[in-house]
């Protein structure tokens, strides 16, 4: 996030707008084996938070996103009643950089996300750790009582969302899942003049999440200070397959299967996600298609400081393409890379009209036949909502999570789309790496070739 890029009053002004117009619309893998079972009553009652009430927050995971998120509790939500309680994360570093940032005892520093469960302040979890945790965090905390905002993907396996979302339901607690789009007033507009029946038919729609980084995406820089007596190694790798201490693979999950899915996981819910929402795709896909491959094999390098490669080799494509077919006959065409950051138009088609959706705007373009009926028509949101519309979108995803905790507010990416938009990413990973047409059976909740 840029914050050079806007004042904070301005921030605050405009995200807040926005927020309290969509809060007012929505108004009308293996578990340890001290996590309780999926369904089971909770450890720990909920604490039922009225429409005032303070709502106590930790986040685990504190590097990337969790420090994002860090910064919006503590900075961007004053009028919101929040209070950032505990964080959480495996790297001692990390963990003691985020206490002194926000300004948290020494007891409010954890490495082991099930002590932070124990405390008696806390309503709400944010999970941001690598992928391959986020079932065991997630599930822990709604068996404890507590609301949870998910980052995507929601899960590195498709049986996990499931168990999160019945988890949820019999816990009465909120599932956020963490693609921000779907707050943001862009989307949020297309949602509107979709639901408004301007389209007529919903016919199909095309987007894209494309990054170029000659240097192999996710080659993070490796802290030497992180080792294993910093970092709690046993705890990271969770339930993926145990191996000795690597430095690669701690700071370079994304680049493996163990642990990510790659570009599938990591940039595609941000355009697959608010397209599902704004689309009202309120199901799960009947069948994908998924091609892609490592092209470039950008981590062999060379690195022209060092002579070296700028990391080890990937096991996950740097480009992919997708077709994926609803129940509804509706289909969605998605290309993302991270080799080539040229983009498809984001473009929503319906029989009457199409949705173009560029930067923050929104653009209503008549079919040919129907140009007598219809106008061409600029619908984007206020140019001061569309500014800096990343970070805003964020901050107003996070709100609208925290008023959901409250009641005062449905959640915009709630538990049944996050489940949706996971069948998507598990069975685009099946179909790349079986080469296979993938189906998905509604009856028993699985995916096959």
């Amino acid at each position: 996030m840029q914050d050079d890029q806007i004042t904070r009053r301005d921030f605050l002004e405009t995200t807040l707008k926005t927020t309290g117009a969509s809060a007012a619309a929505a108004a009308g893998a293996g578990l340890l084996a001290s996590t309780p079972a999926a369904g089971a009553a909770p450890a720990v009652n909920r604490r039922i938070l009225g429409a005032n009430d303070r709502v106590g927050v930790a986040v685990v995971g504190v590097k990337g996103m969790g420090g994002g998120h860090l910064k919006h509790i503590t900075e961007y939500m004053p009028d919101e009643n929040v209070s950032l309680v505990a964080v959480c994360d495996v790297w001692e570093k990390a963990r003691r950089k985020a206490q002194a940032d926000c300004k948290l005892p020494e007891a409010s520093a954890y490495d082991d996300y099930r002590r932070l469960l124990e405390r008696k302040d806390l309503d709400a979890v944010v999970v941001a750790t690598p992928d391959h945790i986020h079932a065991e965090v997630a599930l822990a905390a709604l068996a404890t009582g507590r609301h949870v905002y998910v980052e995507k993907p929601f899960t590195r396996r498709l049986e996990d969302a499931f168990r999160i979302r019945d988890a949820a339901k019999a816990s009465g607690c909120v599932v956020q899942l963490g693609t921000q789009g779907c707050s943001e007033p862009k989307w949020q507009k297309a949602r509107e003049v979709i639901r408004a029946g301007k389209l007529g038919q919903l016919l199909w729609a095309q987007g894209s999440y494309c990054r170029n980084n000659p240097h192999g995406e996710w080659n993070y820089d490796i802290d030497p200070e992180a080792s294993e007596k910093t970092v709690e190694w046993k705890s990271w790798l969770g339930p993926a397959p145990k191996r000795a201490w690597s430095p690669e693979r701690y700071f370079r999950w994304r680049k493996y299967w163990d642990y990510g899915t790659g570009l599938l996981g990591d940039l595609l819910p941000h355009r697959l996600g608010p397209l599902m929402f704004a689309m009202g795709l309120n199901q799960y896909p009947r069948q994908v298609s998924c091609m892609g491959a490592n092209l470039l094999d950008t981590d062999h390098g060379p690195n022209p400081a060092t002579g070296k490669p700028w990391g080890e080799r990937r096991e996950v494509a740097d480009t992919h393409v997708l077709i994926v077919e609803f129940p509804n006959g509706v289909t969605l065409f998605l290309a993302t890379s991270t080799s080539n950051e040229r983009g498809i138009e984001d473009v929503i088609r319906g029989n009457r009209a199409n949705l173009v959706l560029g930067g923050g705007k929104v653009v209503l373009e008549p079919e040919r036949p129907y140009v007598d009926e219809l106008e061409r028509a600029d619908l984007s949101p206020p140019e001061d909502l569309r500014e800096d519309a990343g970070a805003r979108s964020h901050a107003q995803h996070v709100i609208n999570f925290i008023r959901a905790t409250r009641g005062t507010a449905a959640p915009n990416a709630p538990v049944e789309l996050a489940c949706q938009v996971q069948a998507v990413v598990s069975m685009a990973e099946k179909a790349y790496r079986e080469r296979a047409l993938v189906r998905f059976d509604p009856q028993t909740q699985k995916m096959h070739a």
